[in-house]
């Protein structure tokens, strides 16, 4: 069940280990792979270029430690393999995010449907299985509905949910009745509204390192920024959204989030930096010359808000308005209120806890028959190809498994 990521590779892993079962894929909608299709802006982040498992599971906020063992299986380098014999080429990034050659997610969604048709997978979409029940006999029976459901019920000896995670709590209730117990869903992966942003008139101005802290709490990560009308987003805030999803839910995403435009620097040096630079360069104005590669939208900005007026030179310089101005450069401010959802790549905390699940073939530990793969889990990472890569690999073992291989 599911016509995304993980339901698309479960399925084929099944078909292609064992010809002779009818494995059928359903998908409520009448679009296949859309999550797929408008990832990273349209290429599609297949994977990351970690081919350690234990260093791979370190990006996970979620399931981690459970996911080391099924990397190991079917991991980053395994990913690369399949896609490259069935045709496609996957390039690395500087940053280690992996795209297709093609710079197309399209490439990858053809690849996937050709593969699951050169299967003999049936794929039915439209189609959603509105009551789920085990059989009396074992297996299960499933209430179709849909204007393209091919007939009212449909009987499985096994189950593949792979139907992505959701925000809404109730969109489990299904699984609660057939007796699975449900970790409370929360988005991960938005941005920072900030309303009362000093930044609101720097829209599109990013810096490639910063440190974005949440004042109070253990929560910081490092990382290229960017400034929006909203507030900020970049990986530096998705990856700090995806590793505090819980407690920004509990704060009901208010604080103050501190940001370090100088994330390599620490205060007493770099005071001492600049007392030797004023000596230097005493006649320059501090405004008309930006300091430490910084944007020069961003440095006015900055420089304003510390109070220094157009003209100061740095030998005219007030120590006040000095250390104002090292306070906005180390730890910058920013009243948070709200979050929004980074485009349509949203990413939920919780599903089905992983202690009711044998991560070594996927199957439930209280549904015989039942297996699970992809983010209905509660398996979330951090931006940069790992959910897709968490969806390759519980896909491809649930898949194998359900073959009987």
């Amino acid at each position: 069940m599911g016509g995304g990521a993980a339901g698309f590779f479960g399925a084929i892993a099944c078909a292609e280990a064992n010809p002779r079962l009818s494995v059928v894929l359903l998908e409520k909608t009448t679009k296949l792979l859309s999550k797929v299709r408008v990832s990273g802006g349209g290429r599609c982040n297949v994977t990351h270029h970690c081919y350690e498992p234990v260093e791979l599971a370190r990006h996970y906020p979620r399931g981690g430690k459970q996911l080391q063992e099924p990397f190991r299986q079917f991991g980053a380098p395994d990913t690369v393999r399949w896609f490259e014999a069935r045709g496609v080429k996957l390039k690395t990034e500087p940053d280690g995010r992996m795209f297709p050659v093609t710079d197309s997610s399209e490439t990858i969604a053809q690849a996937l449907e050709d593969a699951a048709r050169r299967a003999g997978v049936r794929v039915l979409t439209g189609t959603a299985a509105e009551h789920i029940e085990p059989g009396p006999e074992g297996g299960f029976r499933m209430a179709l509905s849909g204007a393209q459901a091919p007939a009212r019920e449909l009987r499985a000896a096994k189950l593949l949910v792979a139907t992505g995670g959701n925000p809404k709590s109730s969109a489990y209730d299904w699984l609660r009745r057939l007796g699975h117990g449900i970790q409370e869903p929360v988005p991960s992966l938005f941005t920072f509204n900030v309303p009362n942003s000093p930044l609101k008139e720097l829209m599109g101005v990013s810096v490639a390192h910063a440190r974005v802290v949440l004042a109070g709490e253990k929560l910081e990560y490092e990382g290229p920024l960017l400034v929006t009308h909203w507030g900020v987003s970049g990986p530096a805030v998705l990856k700090l959204s995806a590793w505090g999803a819980r407690r920004l839910h509990e704060l009901q995403y208010t604080g103050t989030a501190l940001i370090s435009w100088l994330p390599t620097q620490q205060e007493e040096p770099l005071r001492q930096w600049l007392h030797q630079f004023r000596a230097e360069h005493g006649k320059k104005t501090v405004l008309a010359n930006p300091l430490f590669g910084l944007p020069q939208r961003l440095w006015r900005t900055l420089v304003e808000q510390a109070g220094i007026g157009n003209e100061t030179r740095w030998s005219e310089l007030a120590g006040k308005l000095q250390n104002r101005l090292i306070e906005l450069l180390l730890r910058m401010p920013l009243q948070v209120r709200g979050k929004t959802t980074f485009k349509e790549e949203f990413v939920t905390c919780g599903g089905i806890p992983l202690a009711e699940v044998d991560m070594k073939t996927m199957q439930s530990r209280r549904v015989p028959g039942l297996y699970f793969a992809g983010e209905v889990l509660d398996i979330d990472g951090i931006t940069g190809g790992f959910n897709f890569q968490a969806a390759w690999t519980t896909g491809y073992l649930a898949g194998r498994a359900m073959a009987g291989v």
